[in-house]
């Protein structure tokens, strides 16, 4: 690493400044962060465990939440201990190659639980509107191919981004990130080159994986909602629905955390910068906490099983 008129040229450690304006209180935070971290962990690991010994639980709705919760479990565990890190032991170092990784690997799961989301959706939206070829059409099969998909898109989408920061900025004003980790804008904002290239992929990477995803599951539930009302009977239409409930608030979390946290990143320039770095990662950390919370409550099936396993251990 030299120097080079004040800018640094092609840096080997950068420094992550976790929140700044709340230094005073970072380990505060810290701690509601790590009880998220832990129950998010637990939680889908719980779910995970259900999903995989129940046979009963090897259907489509239940294989794509597993598919969620072990994307949950990666996403929180790629930036907690690192920020936690920072909160607690000010261990703000990280190396220039580490933070491309853990860019790259935030950013894909990101992108994998939106794909995760989308095939929920669609599965739903087959299950209600025909149901009598629903495990037909979502077979064992297709569903690998699903998840095979929704991996590989976020991946090959995500890399372009690490390679030009690696290949195409050069020269950085400072090695310190405005950031409790290694987002793609905190760190193209760092460099004297021209960003423009990198802020216009970022862009076409948000927009084509949560653009497109949020368009087809919207479009997906109003045809789901359009069959579900011309259901005959009262009964028939509220068991349809109830299918629905705890995905519509998974779906409705992670994407409304999504905008408000893209929006005031963009738009916001009055917003003070705490503020757009406590919603970053609240977008990266609530969903992770709360979606098992939801399908545990909201799902019947795991419900019933999370009771059966912590009562039959306080009855041994």
């Amino acid at each position: 690493m030299s120097i080079l008129n004040g800018s640094v040229f092609m840096p080997s450690v950068l420094t992550l400044m976790g929140i700044p304006g709340l230094e005073s209180v970072q380990c505060w935070i810290g701690i509601p962060f790590c009880v998220m971290y832990f129950i998010a962990v637990i939680g889908n690991s719980l779910i995970l465990v259900i999903i995989k010994y129940e046979s009963s639980l090897h259907k489509p709705m239940y294989i794509f939440l597993a598919m969620l919760g072990a994307t949950d479990i990666a996403l929180s565990t790629c930036i907690l201990p690192k920020m936690l890190g920072i909160f607690w032991f000010n261990l703000s170092e990280i190396s220039f190659t580490a933070c491309l990784l853990q860019m790259w690997l935030v950013h894909s799961f990101q992108a994998i639980e939106s794909g995760v989301l989308l095939a929920m959706a669609l599965d739903r939206y087959v299950a209600i509107h025909d149901p009598l070829r629903h495990a037909t059409i979502f077979s064992q099969k297709l569903l690998t191919h699903l998840g095979v998909g929704v991996t590989l898109r976020a991946a090959i989408l995500v890399a372009p981004s690490i390679v030009l920061v690696k290949c195409h900025l050069k020269l950085y004003r400072t090695t310190l990130v405005s950031h409790s980790y290694c987002e793609h804008m905190a760190i193209v904002k760092l460099a004297t080159e021209d960003i423009r290239i990198n802020k216009i992929y970022g862009l076409f990477v948000a927009f084509t994986v949560l653009g497109f995803d949020i368009i087809f599951i919207t479009l997906s539930y109003v045809h789901i909602f359009i069959t579900v009302f011309q259901l005959p009977q009262k009964e028939a239409r509220l068991k349809a629905f109830n299918t629905c409930i705890a995905h519509i608030c998974v779906f409705l979390q992670f994407y409304l955390l999504a905008f408000f946290s893209f929006f005031t990143h963009r738009f916001g320039s009055h917003i003070p910068p705490y503020v757009h770095i406590l919603l970053s990662d609240l977008y990266l950390l609530v969903p992770p906490f709360l979606n098992p919370i939801v399908y545990g409550v909201k799902t019947k099936q795991i419900r019933d099983h999370v009771l059966e396993i912590f009562f039959s251990k306080k009855s041994s």
